[in-house]
């Protein structure tokens, strides 16, 4: 089956009906569906065909007042998709609601003492002080694009700032990695554990933050090294299937898909706009990636080896339990990383350092 095909079955999967299914179901308003609509941009901006476009409109259409009174940081995902639905079709609405959720961002968000943006959820639970990972590509993505649309200096900086804050207090120092949470409170990374699809989500995020501030701001040399750092420990845990342990540094640990294809992606996407160097060894971990992750779907589309929805777990144990399931955030990263190496081959792959 070609990749073309491939990426068309995970697509049309998730638009069926799974009504009911909490990873599947895509027709209400919060970080599970945003990630699947966040990918499914990527993917019509990888292939131009107008349905991508015209279901994106539609399932906007059809959700929208569900995000009405829903602010939380995790559910600010789905907005990701309005600043180019606005350059695409023009539509003032689009415009408007990304600029009333940005200003709620830098003005009325809860935060950290460190001035993270608290990771706030639509379940009944609350992480008072705790720094999460998910937060960079769940919210801090959707103000880098706002920023780029309105060419404003301040959402840039706000941007910036949170990269910078969430890479500080989650990078490992030992190995360059990513912790998953960070306790503002007790100072510490509770479990301490180096989750696959927490490093996934800042690995894939960064880069396309960067590519949308970097013509407002300067970008410090701090968040390029700490990213080439991250990019490094990465590989230095891929394991020999091209994938990563849900928990990388545990190695019997069972492969998990979706912050693998995050992490591929990330790689690519990072090497395209000058984040790292454009290096065959990078690119050669990418391709590992994506032949990994194409082995886990199936003919119909849907991605396997996806863990189930995982909070910051009280030992790095209890990460092996977390049941695997299909998921739209499992569909949509392997999508992103699909869309990449589609885009790739339709552009020719840049001449690599060897």
């Amino acid at each position: 089956m070609t990749m073309e095909k491939v990426a068309e079955n995970v697509w049309k999967e998730m638009l069926k009906d799974h009504s009911g299914e909490w990873g599947m179901d895509i027709d209400h308003w919060d970080w599970v569906p945003g990630v699947g609509v966040i990918a499914l941009l990527s993917y019509y901006e990888a292939v131009q065909q107008p349905e991508v476009l015209d279901y994106l409109l539609s399932w906007v259409e059809k959700n929208k007042k569900k995000a009405v009174g829903n602010t939380v940081i995790n559910s600010v995902a789905p907005f990701a998709i309005f600043p180019k639905l606005y350059r695409l079709t023009n539509e003032p609405w689009f415009r408007n609601e990304s600029l009333r959720v940005a200003e709620w961002m830098v003005s009325e968000a809860p935060r950290t003492r460190e001035l993270a943006f608290e990771h706030t959820v639509t379940e009944n639970a609350e992480f008072a002080e705790q720094v999460w990972a998910d937060t960079i590509f769940m919210a801090v993505l959707f103000l880098a694009r706002t920023a780029a649309l309105e060419g404003s200096t301040k959402y840039a900086e706000e941007a910036l700032q949170q990269v910078l804050i969430h890479l500080r207090v989650l990078q490992d120092e030992q190995t360059g990695v990513l912790f998953h949470g960070w306790n503002c409170n007790s100072g510490d990374h509770m479990s301490a554990a180096r989750w696959t699809r927490a490093n996934g989500w800042i690995a894939a995020a960064v880069p396309l933050i960067v590519e949308q501030i970097s013509p407002l701001i300067p970008i410090p040399s701090e968040l390029q090294e700490r990213y080439s750092r991250l990019i490094a420990g990465l590989l230095s845990f891929q394991q020999a299937d091209g994938l990563w342990s849900t928990v990388m540094d545990q190695p019997a640990f069972y492969h998990e898909v979706s912050g693998s294809a995050g992490i591929g992606y990330g790689i690519w996407k990072a090497m395209d706009i000058g984040l790292i160097e454009n290096h065959a060894r990078y690119d050669a971990a990418a391709q590992r990636v994506v032949q990994a992750v194409s082995s886990y779907i199936s003919e119909d589309g849907i991605v396997g080896g996806v863990s189930g929805g995982t909070p910051v777990m009280e030992s790095i144990a209890a990460y092996q339990e977390i049941a695997i399931y299909p998921t739209l955030y499992g569909q949509g990263l392997a999508l992103m990383l699909l869309s990449e190496s589609l885009r790739k081959q339709k552009a020719g792959s840049p001449q690599t350092q060897r």
